[in-house]
């Protein structure tokens, strides 16, 4: 016959026992949930369109001025730079291929995620219709985002995905 004796002393379960185990569960469930919404809240701002209702109006107006962009039938090409020379070069031609003159450029990198590592790159004319940026943000994943203006007027917007 086998017999086996445990010798486990046995602690009475007490209201302070009950006590300290509830405080301690729910002590580590509230400082999970403080920690989740801190990480949270300093990651993303949160606001993707200031005004939604704003947005909504002004989409007529975009539509109008994408079909007038398609209309001029212009090539825009960015070639990213590497080596001893980098940097960013927009090239903008017409529909015969001339290069086009009186823009001003505006060449941001939008992250893609948060619009607080945006970055709005200066750039300077290399010649009529041809804009190098010299400086670059750190690498990883950007929209470029390239608007060219004739006075105050926007004629040609570009949105891009690329990786540095």
């Amino acid at each position: 016959m086998l017999t086996t004796s445990s010798k486990r002393s046995s602690r009475p379960i007490t209201g302070r026992t009950v006590l300290l185990y509830f405080l301690s569960f729910f002590g580590v469930i509230f400082a999970m949930n403080f920690y989740m919404v801190r990480v949270a809240i300093s990651s993303f701002s949160g606001v993707e369109t200031e005004s939604a209702y704003k947005a909504g109006l002004s989409f007529k107006n975009d539509v109008a001025a994408a079909q007038a962009q398609d209309a001029r039938h212009w090539s825009v090409e960015a070639v990213l730079q590497r080596g001893d020379v980098s940097g960013l070069v927009v090239t903008a031609r017409d529909a015969q291929g001339r290069e086009l003159t009186g823009l001003t450029p505006e060449i941001r990198l939008s992250h893609p995620t948060d619009r607080r590592k945006d970055v709005t790159l200066d750039s300077v004319e290399l010649t009529p219709g041809r804009f190098k940026c010299l400086t670059l943000p750190p690498e990883g994943r950007w929209d470029l985002v390239i608007d060219l203006k004739r006075g105050a007027e926007t004629v040609f917007r570009s949105k891009s995905r690329i990786s540095l």
